[in-house]
């Protein structure tokens, strides 16, 4: 178990990956999070973005959460999504739509506007786009 450690990758929808990893990449609250097997324990908080993992078999898998929480324990890496997707469900259509619809809400504000809440969605929305599109630029193909 030295060379690997269990990971979940759990929406509020669905399980997303549950294996061994070598290595978990993760866009903490506080900057980039590069964990290793026998990582000192940890709790953070996750901003919109990309966590990247390596798996036993040496293959990189991609996956976008739009927040959440992760646990690191020596052996364990949990991360606990609002949302989160696989690289190969990424829709880039649906994620400009999404972009839009945030930028028009935040253009329009009306009398019940919520501001930190379309700014938290527009900030998701426009990561997720990015996401989408340095994957292609990646090259990272689907596993459909």
């Amino acid at each position: 178990m030295g060379k690997t450690m269990n990971v979940e990758v759990v929406s509020a929808e669905a399980p997303i990956f549950s294996g061994k990893a070598s290595f978990v990449a993760a866009p903490g609250e506080n900057g980039e999070l590069g964990i290793t097997p026998r990582h000192t324990q940890l709790l953070s908080r996750l901003r919109p973005g990309e966590v990247r993992l390596t798996d036993e078999s040496g293959e990189d898998r991609f996956f976008f959460v739009s927040g959440g929480v992760i646990e690191v324990q020596p052996h364990v890496i949990t991360v606990l999504a609002d949302t989160a997707m696989r690289a190969e469900d990424a829709d880039e259509a649906a994620a400009k739509e999404a972009k839009q619809k945030a930028e028009e809400a935040m253009e329009q504000r009306k009398a019940d506007f919520d501001y930190a809440r379309a700014k938290s969605e527009l900030i998701e929305a426009a990561e997720r786009l990015r996401w989408i599109q340095e994957l292609r630029r990646r090259g990272v193909k689907d596993r459909r």
